[in-house]
């Protein structure tokens, strides 16, 4: 059994502190665990740390960046050191919106209508060009958000199509590429995977209640600000699509060992927003939320993890 486990969290994205608090908790569980556990930042030295391990496993707790699309993954594949979470290729998919979206909704999936502006694009042919054919494509309200970004950084609800420019800034902020989404109304749900050795198992959706009324940045992160209950307010056919939507959004984006997927329950039917292959292990997270529900050990379930990343090494 490997008993070294280097927890990387940090990083120079926006969720920088999230991913730190992530970590820590990650770090703190794998102990109780019984494993040996050291903390890294994204920093050169990690590479030498790596390098002078016996035997050691990456669990990646990092957000946003170059977390979650796959380039710290691609550099631990380079020098051969075995990581929890999904591979390089797999993390490209999933944290860029603009790619996942269609995957997904080839698989069955419902997703949002949506479109998909680069940056260049819109300033180019000019907000006033665009936005009349926007609103009469997929009216109002609308959300706009980053194509490559996480909780919910650079999220915008528009009520106003005069209010759109303002929005789209704010997303490109962010990252090159914006989405504008027809706004989705229903009960909002987050829903987990883990596959510890026997296949990916989805756990029991999370409804979630942000006092605002918007589950932005600060209603994430905020202790108080978001009510979180579960299992879910619904009837069991309904948690039961969400899961098997959760799954199937898991397998299609090619993702492994856990993840979370975001959706919204419009009249009984799932509606995939995202996947992320980091999920948040905070105090105000739904994952371990969701587990705690089953009576499943949050230590054990990432230690199961922890030590199928390292027959895979």
């Amino acid at each position: 059994m490997v008993q070294e486990v280097v927890v990387v969290s940090g990083g120079l994205s926006h969720e920088r502190e999230i991913s730190l608090e992530s970590g820590l908790r990650v770090a703190k569980e794998l102990t109780h665990a019984g494993f040996e556990v050291t903390r890294s930042d994204i920093q050169p030295s990690l590479i030498e740390l790596l390098t002078t391990m016996d035997s050691p496993v990456v669990f990646p707790m990092l957000h946003g960046g170059a977390g979650e699309d796959g380039a710290v993954r691609e550099v631990l594949e380079l020098i051969g050191v075995p990581y929890v979470g999904a591979t390089a290729d797999a993390c490209r998919a999933s944290f860029d919106k603009a790619l996942a979206i269609p995957t997904v909704a080839q698989a069955g999936l419902v997703v949002p209508d949506c479109v998909i502006l680069p940056h260049d694009m819109f300033r180019d042919l000019g907000a006033s060009t665009l936005l009349g054919l926007i609103e009469d494509r997929l009216g109002l309200p609308l959300f706009v958000k980053p194509s490559t970004s996480g909780s919910s950084l650079g999220v915008s609800r528009v009520d106003r199509i005069e209010d759109l420019p303002a929005a789209m800034v704010n997303a490109y902020s962010y990252g090159p590429v914006a989405i504008v989404e027809e706004y989705i109304s229903g009960l909002e749900v987050a829903v987990p995977v883990f596959d510890i050795g026997e296949g990916p198992v989805a756990f029991p959706p999370v409804e979630i209640r942000p006092v605002s009324g918007l589950y932005d940045f600060e209603a994430r992160y905020t202790a108080g600000k978001t009510k979180y209950i579960c299992p879910a307010t619904l009837d069991q056919s309904t948690t039961d699509a969400c899961m098997a939507a959760a799954l199937v959004a898991h397998t299609s984006l090619g993702l492994r060992d856990f993840s979370r997927a975001d959706i919204i329950v419009r009249d009984g039917v799932p509606v995939f927003i995202e996947s992320s292959v980091a999920p948040g292990m905070t105090d105000t997270s739904v994952v371990p939320l969701s587990l705690a529900t089953t009576g499943e050990n949050l230590s054990h379930v990432l230690a199961s993890l922890v030590t199928l990343a390292a027959k895979r090494g």
